[in-house]
Protein backbone atom coordinates (compact mmCIF):
# COMPACT_ATOMS: atom_id res chain seq x y z
CA UNK A 1 0.00 0.00 0.00
CA UNK A 2 1.31 3.80 -1.04
CA UNK A 3 1.11 5.47 2.39
CA UNK A 4 1.90 8.75 0.38
CA UNK A 5 5.11 9.73 2.10
CA UNK A 6 7.32 10.58 -1.42
CA UNK A 7 8.41 13.95 -1.42
CA UNK A 8 7.30 14.62 1.84
CA UNK A 9 9.76 15.66 4.46
CA UNK A 10 9.75 14.34 8.21
CA UNK A 11 12.08 15.30 10.66
CA UNK A 12 13.25 12.70 13.68
CA UNK A 13 14.99 13.08 16.32
CA UNK A 14 17.27 10.48 18.34
CA UNK A 15 18.13 9.07 14.94
CA UNK A 16 21.43 7.56 15.37
CA UNK A 17 20.24 4.35 16.55
CA UNK A 18 17.40 1.97 17.66
CA UNK A 19 14.03 3.20 16.69
CA UNK A 20 14.87 6.58 15.51
CA UNK A 21 17.24 5.09 12.72
CA UNK A 22 14.64 2.55 11.95
CA UNK A 23 11.83 4.95 11.65
CA UNK A 24 14.50 7.36 9.19
CA UNK A 25 15.39 4.15 7.14
CA UNK A 26 11.67 3.24 7.14
CA UNK A 27 10.66 6.85 5.58
CA UNK A 28 13.80 7.14 2.98
CA UNK A 29 12.84 3.90 1.50
CA UNK A 30 8.95 4.94 1.08
CA UNK A 31 10.62 8.34 -0.36
CA UNK A 32 10.58 10.26 1.79
CA UNK A 33 13.06 13.49 3.02
CA UNK A 34 14.22 13.20 6.44
CA UNK A 35 15.85 15.59 8.75
CA UNK A 36 17.37 13.73 11.23
CA UNK A 37 19.41 14.59 14.68
CA UNK A 38 21.43 13.66 17.50
CA UNK A 39 23.90 14.57 19.95
CA UNK A 40 27.02 13.01 18.09
CA UNK A 41 27.02 14.23 14.89
CA UNK A 42 29.93 11.70 13.75
CA UNK A 43 27.92 8.78 14.90
CA UNK A 44 24.80 10.35 13.19
CA UNK A 45 26.64 10.56 9.70
CA UNK A 46 27.76 7.07 9.68
CA UNK A 47 24.28 5.24 10.98
CA UNK A 48 22.59 7.43 8.18
CA UNK A 49 25.27 6.72 5.37
CA UNK A 50 24.58 3.31 4.45
CA UNK A 51 20.53 3.74 4.04
CA UNK A 52 18.84 2.59 1.56
CA UNK A 53 16.78 5.74 -0.47
CA UNK A 54 14.13 5.77 -2.56
CA UNK A 55 14.64 7.99 -5.83
CA UNK A 56 14.66 11.48 -5.04
CA UNK A 57 14.79 10.87 -1.05
CA UNK A 58 17.35 13.46 0.30
CA UNK A 59 18.40 13.79 3.93
CA UNK A 60 19.65 16.65 5.93
CA UNK A 61 21.90 15.88 9.30
CA UNK A 62 22.77 17.78 11.83
CA UNK A 63 23.90 17.73 15.63
CA UNK A 64 21.59 18.53 17.86
CA UNK A 65 20.63 18.97 21.73
CA UNK A 66 16.99 18.71 22.43
CA UNK A 67 16.99 19.89 25.53
CA UNK A 68 18.46 23.13 24.04
CA UNK A 69 15.52 24.73 22.34
CA UNK A 70 17.98 27.71 19.82
CA UNK A 71 19.63 24.38 18.67
CA UNK A 72 16.71 22.59 17.88
CA UNK A 73 14.99 25.84 16.03
CA UNK A 74 18.22 25.92 14.18
CA UNK A 75 17.95 22.32 13.39
CA UNK A 76 14.41 22.79 12.33
CA UNK A 77 14.87 25.69 10.25
CA UNK A 78 17.71 24.46 8.61
CA UNK A 79 15.54 21.18 7.51
CA UNK A 80 12.97 23.30 6.38
CA UNK A 81 15.22 25.18 4.23
CA UNK A 82 17.24 22.31 2.81
CA UNK A 83 14.48 19.89 2.23
CA UNK A 84 11.69 22.53 1.32
CA UNK A 85 9.42 22.52 4.40
CA UNK A 86 8.02 20.14 6.70
CA UNK A 87 5.23 17.57 7.04
CA UNK A 88 5.70 15.75 9.94
CA UNK A 89 8.16 15.10 13.00
CA UNK A 90 8.73 11.88 15.20
CA UNK A 91 10.05 12.86 18.71
CA UNK A 92 11.99 10.51 19.67
CA UNK A 93 14.67 10.95 22.22
CA UNK A 94 15.08 9.43 25.64
CA UNK A 95 16.28 7.02 27.56
CA UNK A 96 14.88 4.66 30.86
CA UNK A 97 16.14 5.98 34.64
CA UNK A 98 16.30 2.10 36.09
CA UNK A 99 15.86 3.19 39.86
CA UNK A 100 13.92 2.75 42.65
CA UNK A 101 11.88 6.14 43.58
CA UNK A 102 14.10 5.95 47.29
CA UNK A 103 17.50 5.94 45.39
CA UNK A 104 16.04 8.51 42.84
CA UNK A 105 17.48 12.15 43.49
CA UNK A 106 15.59 15.34 42.90
CA UNK A 107 17.99 15.91 40.46
CA UNK A 108 17.47 12.64 38.95
CA UNK A 109 13.60 13.41 38.77
CA UNK A 110 13.91 16.68 37.01
CA UNK A 111 16.29 15.19 34.20
CA UNK A 112 13.73 12.66 34.04
CA UNK A 113 10.59 15.25 33.02
CA UNK A 114 13.03 17.56 31.10
CA UNK A 115 13.99 14.98 28.63
CA UNK A 116 10.61 13.66 28.27
CA UNK A 117 8.69 17.03 27.99
CA UNK A 118 11.00 19.84 26.89
CA UNK A 119 12.37 17.52 24.27
CA UNK A 120 8.99 17.47 23.08
CA UNK A 121 7.92 20.79 23.39
CA UNK A 122 11.06 22.37 21.88
CA UNK A 123 10.39 20.60 18.76
CA UNK A 124 7.11 21.07 18.31
CA UNK A 125 7.50 24.99 19.41
CA UNK A 126 10.59 24.94 16.21
CA UNK A 127 8.22 23.09 13.80
CA UNK A 128 5.15 24.24 13.94
CA UNK A 129 4.86 27.03 11.60
CA UNK A 130 6.12 24.70 8.89
CA UNK A 131 3.49 22.03 9.99
CA UNK A 132 0.79 24.21 9.47
CA UNK A 133 2.03 25.02 5.64
CA UNK A 134 1.66 21.49 5.03
CA UNK A 135 -1.43 19.80 3.75
CA UNK A 136 -0.89 16.67 6.18
CA UNK A 137 1.13 17.84 8.83
CA UNK A 138 1.68 15.00 11.79
CA UNK A 139 3.61 14.52 14.88
CA UNK A 140 4.54 11.35 16.52
CA UNK A 141 5.74 11.13 20.39
CA UNK A 142 7.39 8.25 20.67
CA UNK A 143 6.61 7.64 24.49
CA UNK A 144 6.16 4.05 26.63
CA UNK A 145 3.63 1.44 28.13
CA UNK A 146 5.29 2.93 31.36
CA UNK A 147 2.75 5.96 30.76
CA UNK A 148 -0.09 4.05 31.51
CA UNK A 149 1.20 0.83 33.56
CA UNK A 150 4.22 1.99 35.94
CA UNK A 151 6.72 -0.04 37.42
CA UNK A 152 8.29 0.83 40.84
CA UNK A 153 12.16 -0.01 39.38
CA UNK A 154 11.42 2.45 36.79
CA UNK A 155 9.00 5.59 39.02
CA UNK A 156 11.08 8.76 37.55
CA UNK A 157 10.10 7.81 34.06
CA UNK A 158 6.89 6.04 34.45
CA UNK A 159 5.67 9.48 36.21
CA UNK A 160 7.42 11.51 33.01
CA UNK A 161 5.89 8.81 30.20
CA UNK A 162 2.71 9.83 31.89
CA UNK A 163 3.07 13.32 31.87
CA UNK A 164 4.48 13.17 27.95
CA UNK A 165 0.87 10.87 26.97
CA UNK A 166 -1.10 13.74 29.11
CA UNK A 167 0.63 16.78 26.91
CA UNK A 168 0.22 14.54 23.46
CA UNK A 169 -3.29 14.39 24.17
CA UNK A 170 -3.69 18.18 25.13
CA UNK A 171 -0.84 19.21 21.71
CA UNK A 172 -4.02 16.88 19.49
CA UNK A 173 -6.35 19.24 20.30
CA UNK A 174 -4.31 22.57 20.41
CA UNK A 175 -2.39 22.26 17.42
CA UNK A 176 -5.64 21.48 14.69
CA UNK A 177 -4.79 20.60 12.15
CA UNK A 178 -2.03 19.07 12.50
CA UNK A 179 -2.50 15.32 14.26
CA UNK A 180 -0.53 14.38 17.31
CA UNK A 181 -0.39 10.30 18.43
CA UNK A 182 1.82 8.53 20.48
CA UNK A 183 3.52 5.30 19.72
CA UNK A 184 4.13 3.35 23.65
CA UNK A 185 6.79 0.92 23.45
CA UNK A 186 7.52 -1.97 25.69
CA UNK A 187 10.94 -4.06 25.69
CA UNK A 188 13.13 -3.01 22.48
CA UNK A 189 16.10 -4.65 21.84
CA UNK A 190 18.18 -1.62 21.69
CA UNK A 191 21.31 -0.48 22.68
CA UNK A 192 20.02 0.46 26.23
CA UNK A 193 19.23 -3.52 26.94
CA UNK A 194 22.53 -4.27 25.26
CA UNK A 195 24.61 -2.29 27.88
CA UNK A 196 22.53 -3.26 31.05
CA UNK A 197 23.06 -6.60 29.74
CA UNK A 198 26.84 -6.13 29.15
CA UNK A 199 26.63 -4.46 32.50
CA UNK A 200 25.27 -7.75 34.51
CA UNK A 201 28.35 -9.35 33.81
CA UNK A 202 25.77 -12.75 33.49
CA UNK A 203 27.46 -15.71 31.83
CA UNK A 204 24.43 -16.04 29.88
CA UNK A 205 24.33 -15.19 26.20
CA UNK A 206 22.15 -12.02 25.21
CA UNK A 207 19.63 -14.07 23.48
CA UNK A 208 19.01 -16.49 26.96
CA UNK A 209 19.40 -13.40 29.46
CA UNK A 210 17.11 -11.08 26.57
CA UNK A 211 14.14 -14.42 26.96
CA UNK A 212 14.81 -14.12 30.78
CA UNK A 213 13.56 -10.65 30.42
CA UNK A 214 10.79 -11.07 28.64
CA UNK A 215 9.53 -13.24 30.64
CA UNK A 216 10.04 -11.56 33.70
CA UNK A 217 8.65 -8.49 32.72
CA UNK A 218 5.38 -10.49 30.92
CA UNK A 219 5.66 -10.15 27.48
CA UNK A 220 3.37 -11.98 25.98
CA UNK A 221 5.48 -13.21 22.82
CA UNK A 222 8.40 -13.87 25.02
CA UNK A 223 11.03 -11.44 23.40
CA UNK A 224 11.87 -7.97 22.79
CA UNK A 225 10.99 -6.26 20.38
CA UNK A 226 13.03 -4.97 17.23
CA UNK A 227 13.41 -1.22 16.23
CA UNK A 228 11.76 -2.07 12.89
CA UNK A 229 8.61 -2.90 14.24
CA UNK A 230 8.27 0.12 15.92
CA UNK A 231 9.07 2.38 12.85
CA UNK A 232 5.97 0.65 10.76
CA UNK A 233 3.92 1.90 12.79
CA UNK A 234 5.31 5.50 13.66
CA UNK A 235 5.36 5.83 9.78
CA UNK A 236 1.84 4.51 9.28
CA UNK A 237 0.86 7.47 12.16
CA UNK A 238 2.64 9.77 10.02
CA UNK A 239 1.31 9.14 6.77
CA UNK A 240 -1.65 11.48 5.00
CA UNK A 241 -3.94 7.28 4.92
CA UNK A 242 -3.93 7.95 9.00
CA UNK A 243 -5.50 11.72 8.36
CA UNK A 244 -8.60 10.74 10.88
CA UNK A 245 -6.48 9.74 13.52
CA UNK A 246 -5.80 12.35 16.20
CA UNK A 247 -4.66 11.87 20.12
CA UNK A 248 -4.67 8.23 19.76
CA UNK A 249 -2.02 6.04 21.50
CA UNK A 250 -0.59 2.86 20.00
CA UNK A 251 0.78 -0.26 22.37
CA UNK A 252 3.84 -2.20 20.87
CA UNK A 253 4.53 -3.88 23.27
CA UNK A 254 4.49 -7.72 22.30
CA UNK A 255 1.15 -8.15 24.87
CA UNK A 256 3.27 -6.49 27.59
CA UNK A 257 0.04 -4.17 28.84
CA UNK A 258 -2.04 -5.61 31.39
CA UNK A 259 -4.00 -1.93 32.17
CA UNK A 260 -7.39 -2.14 30.08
Amino acid sequence: MDLGLAGRTYAVTGASSGVGLATAALLLADGAHVAACARDAGRLAAALEPLPRAAGARVYARSCDVLDGDAVRAFVDGAAEELGGLDGVVNNAGRSLLAPVAETTADQWREEFELKIFSVLNTVRAAEPYLRRSDAPAIVNVNAILARQPESRLGATSAARAALLNLTRTLAADLVPVRVNSVCLGLIDTGQWRRRYEASGTGESYEEWSAALAADRGVALGRLGRAEEVAHPIVALLSPRASYITGSSIDVGGGVARYV
